[in-house]
């Protein structure tokens, strides 16, 4: 029998499957009781943030879990309605009155101790002498209550003079114009002229 193997390669090659597929076998059954032992314990479950899910091991369903949790966040996220933007509040009555009456509405905004803010405020009360005028003190405290004048101004520092064109001058658009720092009688009075003016406008052109 080992002569016939020496001298016949073809046996040789035949014997050589042979023992493969009986190895082959062996383990294939061999794993096989190893997995049927091991399923019979069932799937893992497991638990994260409240959200249950099953796996074929504890990692496995631990990442179930996590990816479900995800999925719901961005199904959340993408059902929700975000607003764009938040409305400004309307100004307090009394300076909507005034402006829905045609008057030039004038807010100086001050911080309480500036001596500029003080010569200033003291400046400006020469608007009250003028009827087509509103003059309203604003502490800088109290300034969210007229985001809806200021919010396009992008105020940077106070005192600040703000002066609102008339109503019947602006198309029904509001229009509101902005000037720093300390500011004296004959500033405040331009600031007004320059909001209430009518005629046209002309651009210089130097030669």
């Amino acid at each position: 029998m080992r002569e016939k193997l020496n001298d016949n390669p073809v046996a040789q090659v035949a014997l050589v499957a042979v023992l493969l597929a009986v190895a082959a076998f062996v383990f294939l059954n061999k794993s096989g009781g190893e997995e049927e032992e091991s399923g019979a314990a069932g799937p893992t479950v497991a638990t994260v943030n409240g959200v249950t899910a099953t796996g074929s091991s504890p990692g496995e369903a631990v990442e179930n879990a996590v990816a479900n949790i995800e999925e719901g966040s961005v199904a959340a996220v993408g059902t929700s309605t975000v607003p764009t933007a938040v409305p400004a509040p309307p100004p307090p009555a009394p300076v909507l009155a005034a402006y829905k009456e045609g008057k030039t509405v004038v807010l100086l905004v001050v911080h309480d101790g500036g001596i500029d803010d003080r010569r200033t405020a003291t400046a400006s009360r020469a608007l009250l002498s003028m009827p087509e005028v509103a003059l309203f003190e604003v502490p800088v405290k109290q300034l969210p209550r007229y985001a809806s004048i200021t919010v396009g101004l992008e105020l940077n520092r106070v005192p600040a003079l703000i002066v609102v064109r008339p109503r019947q001058l602006s198309g029904g658009v509001p229009q509101a114009s902005v000037d720093y720092g300390f500011q004296t009688e004959e500033t405040v009075e331009q600031a007004v002229r320059d909001a209430t003016y009518k005629g046209p406008e002309g651009t210089y052109h130097p030669e």
